[in-house]
């Protein structure tokens, strides 16, 4: 399913490029402003951090909700204490777009997540050029010396990379790129099997001083404590905010 999603991404990239020339989406990205430092609005709190996602569907759940409005959702989550706004921009499986996310970008003022099946310079490019400050990076999908030349072409844009992880080895090749922000997710991306007790497992291996995110398997109060015991800075949430009341459903993780 990963490889499937990647290619699907990497496809609808190569298209939007016959379009939108890779020197046009460059100089639009070097022409934005300097992106947020989202690293210092993730930094550990007395609570957790979280990262509200804008999610309409997902291979294993199928639709979740509509979402007419991406920035009037992102707005709230803002407003609900929010530290990030993950956007899911792929297009077939969620439901996603770069317009979503330049909806978003206009509506806050909190970092903004591109969440995308990433495998080429000219994906994060576009990330930028729609205003976002940090792009995801997933190691299951990219060999190491695909991984390390994305890691730091992002980091040459000024934008922050979430480096995704769902196994020890998986973290270890993250913590070897010197990444500052690790994302764990409980979801294998081959398979959409859970395994709740991944992060608490790995977390160990996550040098201190970089910032810790639990992602997936957060539906109520309960998993959040789970991941904020076993040592996350901050969870990815997404099904749980856009399938009830966003800002309750935001407050009350945010109080753990």
């Amino acid at each position: 399913m990963l490889d499937q999603l990647l290619k699907g991404s990497l496809e609808d990239a190569k298209s939007r490029r016959q379009v939108r020339p890779y020197s046009a989406v460059e100089a639009e990205a070097l022409a934005r402003p300097a992106a947020l430092d989202a690293l210092a609005h993730l930094a550990p709190a007395d609570h957790i951090r979280v990262i509200a996602e804008v999610k309409r569907a997902s291979p294993s759940r199928g639709d979740l909700a509509e979402i007419p409005e991406p920035q009037a959702l992102a707005s709230q989550y803002e407003s609900g204490g929010a530290s990030v706004v993950s956007v899911l921009t792929e297009e077939r499986r969620f439901k996603g777009s770069l317009r979503d996310l330049e909806a978003v970008r206009k509506a806050v003022s909190i970092p903004v997540l591109r969440k995308e099946f990433i495998g080429e310079e000219y994906q994060i490019l576009e990330a930028r050029a729609a205003g976002a400050d940090l792009i995801l990076l997933i190691v299951a999908a990219l060999p190491q010396e695909t991984l390390e030349r994305l890691y730091a072409f992002t980091l040459e844009l000024g934008m922050t990379p979430l480096v995704e992880a769902h196994s020890a080895d998986e973290v270890a090749r993250s913590v070897d790129l010197g990444s500052q922000l690790i994302g764990v997710n409980a979801r294998d991306l081959s398979t959409f099997e859970l395994d709740r007790d991944l992060f608490g497992r790995v977390a160990d291996q996550i040098p201190a001083g970089v910032i810790r995110v639990a992602e997936s398997a957060v539906l109520g109060v309960e998993d959040v404590e789970r991941y904020r015991d076993a040592g996350a800075d901050a969870v990815l949430v997404g099904e749980a905010l856009v399938t009830n009341d966003p800002i309750a459903t935001l407050g009350s993780f945010l109080n753990v």
